[in-house]
């Protein structure tokens, strides 16, 4: 199964989902995860371990962090090699005054959007979809 190339279909059959959490990037410089910590996305990098968690995981674990959060899943199956797809998003947010963090699941994108600018954002993906399916 390895999702869906071509962004007509992406766009037209594109929905979205908010999660709840408020989420936050921190880093580690020695790589080890608190056990209080689940973490979305953890990503090494030569600097340190960049994580993406739940603010209240952070906060309780006494993690230092930024950027909080609100995370949005598109919910098509686009595929890894898909050409365009985030990019276009990514432009339309940047247009209406925002940046977003996205981020590739095997099956989704995930979009983290400035804590605040939820709703905005995701009048924008309806926005594209509806475009799309005109």
């Amino acid at each position: 199964m390895s999702g869906e190339h071509d962004l007509d279909v992406l766009f037209r059959t594109l929905t979205a989902k908010l999660h709840p959490e408020t989420y936050v990037f921190a880093t580690l410089k020695d790589g080890s995860i608190p056990p209080a910590i689940t973490p979305r996305l953890v990503f090494v990098e030569d600097e340190g371990t960049t994580l993406i968690c739940a603010r209240d995981q952070a906060e309780a674990a006494g993690i230092a962090f930024t950027f909080p959060c609100r995370m949005i899943t598109c919910n098509v199956h686009s595929a890894l090699e898909a050409v365009g797809f985030i990019a276009h998003i990514a432009t339309r947010l940047a247009a209406a005054g925002m940046g977003v963090n996205p981020v590739a699941g095997y099956f989704h994108d995930h979009l983290f959007i400035p804590e605040g600018r939820e709703d905005d954002a995701l009048a924008v993906l309806e926005q594209i979809a509806e475009e799309a399916k005109a």
